[in-house]
């Protein structure tokens, strides 16, 4: 018997992410911070899509958080949201923040999977898939409030 691993994530926490980034755009937080939780609700709403769907070519999460990334960037340029105004490293903020939440989403995804190989399949606490992506996150944005 052989059981797949679900790569799903948590509709709870897909929920309050989208909450969060509301109260930080009333709060005025900057744009680079808050484009880090928007790609990382649209990895998650990505991992979570593809445990609903039964074709095997569209059942990646890598493939549809690159389109939702993608999609988003498309949705900034087109309504004139990447400005390039006050950039971080030469970069427009909210494309930084994008491309980091990406890359930070699916690195907190694979630590998971490792952290899970390394103790049998088992995790090593509860809620171990919410947390380790959550805390993750929080450094990360902890790091670039920082440095900005």
């Amino acid at each position: 018997m052989f059981v797949n691993p679900v790569y799903a994530q948590c509709p709870v926490c897909i929920i309050t992410v989208g909450g969060g980034l509301f109260l930080a755009e009333k709060f005025k937080i900057d744009s680079l911070l808050i484009s880090i939780w928007i790609s990382a609700l649209n990895t998650a709403v990505a991992y979570y899509m593809v445990t609903k769907i039964k074709k095997p070519i569209l059942n990646s999460g890598y493939l549809w958080s690159i389109l939702f990334y993608l999609l988003t960037v498309a949705y900034l340029d087109i309504s004139r949201q990447l400005s390039n105004q006050n950039p971080v490293f030469g970069v427009d903020r909210s494309l930084l923040g994008l491309s980091l939440g990406l890359l930070i989403s699916i690195f907190s995804i694979h630590l998971d999977f490792i952290l899970r190989r390394l103790n049998k399949g088992k995790v090593y606490f509860y809620y171990q898939k919410v947390i380790v992506p959550l805390i993750i996150l929080i450094i990360t944005t902890f790091i670039f409030k920082k440095i900005i």
